[in-house]
């Protein structure tokens, strides 16, 4: 693999393609400018997934994490060098989205940047994902006129999707981290109790995005669909080895994404 494929496979491009497509598209629906918010984001989730790799480099090496870019080669002071040079564009890029939203995504940056830094091994593991998801839909409303703050229900949403996220995010990787001394939360709480939180807050977020601004058809649809989702995901969860749980709790937080997406006129 060459630098180039190995810095792209650094920046953790699921998440940071997936975060990224989201604020724009939520920007294309509340009315603001996509590209820009669109440019934002990615200058600062290339910045979190990169500083995420750069930080973590040593204890990826000290477990062969294979299909970690670092331990195939690529030098950590190469993915420092990235984050930093990606952190510098974001605040430019931010501001451009305006004052008060470029303030709220800095702010939700520099919450990922302390998680990577600190807090994934601490307790407090949830809160930054909580503060910086929840904080999306309203970088997105306050590049608006007159700036308003997103509804409560989507702040909450927001914040409970990001706790889902980080539930579903560490799952794979909790016997690598707990070898390597990182416990945050779901590390104390144990596999089988951090599914199910994660999928709890997951169909919280579901009920908040279908009822928050209103009842609707979709809602109570989508609502029935994730409890459904999560039943048969942890039934089936008994089987030796199953994954069913950890990918019934991504269905949901699909579900989620898509009524924040079809709620995003409700925003503003």
């Amino acid at each position: 693999m060459t630098t180039l494929s190995r810095l792209v496979r650094a920046c953790h491009p699921e998440p940071t393609a997936a975060v990224t497509a989201l604020a724009a598209a939520l920007a294309a629906s509340v009315g603001t400018r996509p590209l820009t918010v669109g440019a934002a984001f990615l200058s600062g989730q290339l910045s979190v997934g990169w500083s995420n790799d750069w930080v973590d480099a040593t204890r990826d090496l000290a477990v062969g994490r294979t299909d970690k870019p670092v331990v195939q080669g690529l030098p950590p002071a190469t993915v420092r060098t990235a984050a930093l040079l990606a952190l510098t564009a974001c605040v430019p890029l931010s501001l451009l989205m305006g004052t008060w939203a470029g303030a709220a995504h800095l702010v939700a940056v520099a919450s990922a940047w302390l998680y990577n830094a600190r807090l994934k091994a601490t307790v407090l593991s949830f809160a930054p994902y909580a503060l910086s998801f929840g904080l999306v839909p309203s970088v997105v409303t306050l590049g608006l006129p007159g700036h308003p703050t997103a509804p409560w229900w989507a702040t909450g949403a927001g914040a409970l999707l990001g706790v889902g996220a980080h539930g579903a995010n560490v799952l794979p990787d909790l016997e690598d981290d707990a070898a390597t001394g990182v416990r945050g939360l779901p590390h104390r709480l144990g596999r089988s109790l951090t599914t199910i939180l994660s999928g709890l807050a997951l169909v919280t977020a579901t009920g908040l995005l279908s009822f928050g601004p209103g009842p609707s058809t979709v809602g109570v649809v989508a609502v029935l669909l994730s409890l459904g989702v999560l039943a048969v995901g942890f039934a089936l969860s008994r089987r030796p080895h199953s994954r069913a749980a950890f990918l019934s709790v991504l269905v949901v937080a699909a579900v989620d994404v898509g009524l924040l997406l079809l709620r995003g006129a409700s925003l503003a």
